[in-house]
């Protein structure tokens, strides 16, 4: 009998995606982040209110990811994250509009894509990049599209909740393709979440001291979104 041959799909792709941002954000928080049992087919990938992320990858294949929090999730997410760094409560911000609030949800988001590229890369066998993730405190719609030519592109949506129910969105556009094994095994290591938080973790708390004690730590998040969303001619 021909044994199968094991075939990765954007499927299985996006499953170890959402792996990522439920292992790093609960790891990162001590709470449980979960995903929906249910992928959600759309046509567009958005940002929308209230804090907005995206990063393009490219590579063995091209796409981009975006994840969507609302207010509640952000703060939620920040403030845990950073009492687990010893922060104390009464020094955190309380919006979600805060320089130190994007700051740290911006770090976050960067583990989740290194942690997703270095699974995928080790079980695909091909080497992905991805560009600085991008927070914006928006109060609209805006939406994206990958900056590369994709080959029948599929668009698709998870819901994930928080430890207290505050829900967020990922949402993920990527080639319509398929890597099939040539030596019929693959390879499932992971990278440890706990590592690439503790190798993150004092590059974010440098970074939150540097916003509350320096002039250049006070600039304006709107100006900053502005300049962002001219370059991206919107």
């Amino acid at each position: 009998m021909i044994p199968s041959i094991p075939v990765v799909t954007p499927q299985d792709i996006l499953l170890k995606l959402c792996h990522s941002v439920s292992h790093i954000l609960s790891t990162a928080t001590s709470t449980d982040v979960t995903h929906a049992g249910m992928v959600q087919s759309i046509t567009r990938t958005c940002l929308k209110p209230d804090l907005g992320c995206f990063s393009i990858f490219d590579g063995g294949f091209s796409g981009l990811v975006v994840i969507n929090f609302s207010a509640p999730s952000a703060i939620e997410i920040y403030r845990a994250y950073m009492m687990q760094m010893g922060m104390p409560e009464s020094e955190l911000a309380f919006s979600h509009t805060s320089d130190e609030v994007a700051n740290v949800m911006g770090e976050l988001m960067n583990q989740i894509l290194g942690d997703f590229i270095n699974k995928v890369s080790q079980e695909l066998q091909s080497s992905i990049s991805q560009s600085q993730p991008k927070m914006l405190t928006i109060n609209k719609e805006i939406t994206l599209s990958v900056d590369t030519n994709l080959t029948e592109a599929i668009s698709r949506r998870v819901a994930f909740k928080t430890g207290n129910n505050h829900s967020f969105y990922l949402e993920f556009a990527m080639d319509k393709t398929e890597f099939i094994s040539l030596n019929h095994e693959i390879d499932h290591k992971e990278q440890d979440p706990d590592r690439l938080l503790e190798t993150h973790g004092k590059q974010i708390m440098d970074r939150t001291v540097k916003l509350a004690t320096t002039e250049n730590g006070r600039h304006s998040q709107a100006d900053e979104a502005d300049e962002l969303l001219h370059s991206l001619g919107l």
